[in-house]
């Protein structure tokens, strides 16, 4: 963040402001940490904050402190409107674009409080008074760390804070094995423990709270939905609504699916296809330097990271996996 930017964010600061907090579409561990980890930051100074999510989100994050706070726009849009209504500042974490929560972006475009953008995806939209955007930090919740630290804080983040941000940071780093994961990363971690963060709890949590179903499901797409295409390096699984409904899902059981498909010794693009809410939603992972932002930015309306993007398909299922299966050939030579 640039000094004449934290100069005036923390001017704005200075006084109790009724404050928004957005995250993108069907949030994951990084943004429900990132969001509820400024959430409380912010609450602790005394700020009348509230945290609006496009839409629900998984069971297993439902325990983080603040969660009972959080309103769904999906099924509270007036609650949410007249928050942004009243909002002296908006905070949207961890999305890039506002294509990102949908129908909610359009009353935030129109709302004239000030943004602050906090996010570590590439190609952020100019749309924000503030903006904190590292594309080399592993998650946005390490930024929220760094937020509270520029706004000299860092010895106020206690336990409710340090347990959000560590949630943020295990699980988009995959439990800190992606080259994301940097020594500052674990510095960070290391005072969040210290701050009160239970490490151990958190991930078991998120990992270790799976139904019967969602680890049938897993064992079905692995035994039989996988695909590997070994001339390629790549692998790809895709799920149908009329499969996910067999299984009776639940939001979150197909989370992680696409890290399985890149598991395999000698694959370096993983795939996942899935039928939802009448739109197929696309995730990819890589290895190495094939750059998977810019595959889901040019076939799949989407994008990410290099080594983590998403996208849709406005086409249906099996459409979709043929689609993809005939763009192979075309990157053979970079995924080799």
């Amino acid at each position: 963040m640039k000094a004449a930017e934290l100069k005036k964010l923390k001017t704005l600061l200075k006084k109790t402001r009724n404050i928004v907090i957005v995250t993108h579409w069907s949030p994951d561990g990084d943004a429900m940490g990132s969001s509820l980890g400024l959430y409380n930051y912010l609450a602790l100074k005394k700020h009348k904050v509230t945290v609006i999510t496009p839409n629900d989100y998984p069971a297993f994050l439902a325990w983080l402190p603040g969660n009972n706070k959080v309103i769904d726009f999906s099924v509270e849009q007036e609650k949410a409107k007249k928050a942004v209504e009243k909002a002296e500042l908006i905070c949207t974490l961890d999305f890039n674009s506002m294509q990102r929560i949908e129908r909610l972006g359009k009353y935030i475009l129109d709302s004239a409080a000030p943004k602050l953008l906090i996010d570590h995806h590439p190609q952020p939209e100019n749309y924000a008074s503030f903006n904190l955007h590292n594309t080399k930090a592993s998650s946005t919740c390490e930024l929220v760390y760094e937020l509270i630290h520029l706004l000299g804080d860092r010895k106020r983040i206690e336990k409710k804070i340090a347990s959000c941000l560590y949630t943020g940071i295990m699980t988009d780093t995959g439990s800190f094995r992606f080259n994301s994961t940097t020594p500052r990363t674990h510095r960070i971690v290391a005072e969040l423990i210290e701050a009160g963060a239970v490490n151990h709890e958190i991930h078991g949590r998120i990992y270790d709270t799976n139904t019967e179903d969602r680890m049938k499901l897993l064992g079905y797409c692995l035994c039989e939905k996988m695909k590997v295409f070994p001339g390629y390096h790549t692998a790809l699984i895709s799920l149908s609504s009329a499969e996910l409904e067999r299984f009776n899902y639940k939001k979150g059981d197909t989370e992680g699916v696409v890290n399985y498909a890149l598991a395999i010794e000698g694959i370096r693009f993983g795939a996942f296809f899935v039928e939802r809410d009448g739109k197929i939603k696309t995730s990819f992972r890589s290895k190495g330097d094939f750059d998977v932002n810019k595959f889901a930015r040019a076939h799949f309306q989407g994008g990410g990271h290099r080594n983590a993007a998403g996208g849709m398909s406005d086409i249906g299922l099996e459409e979709t996996v043929t689609k993809f299966e005939g763009l192979l050939p075309s990157y053979k030579k970079e995924l080799e």
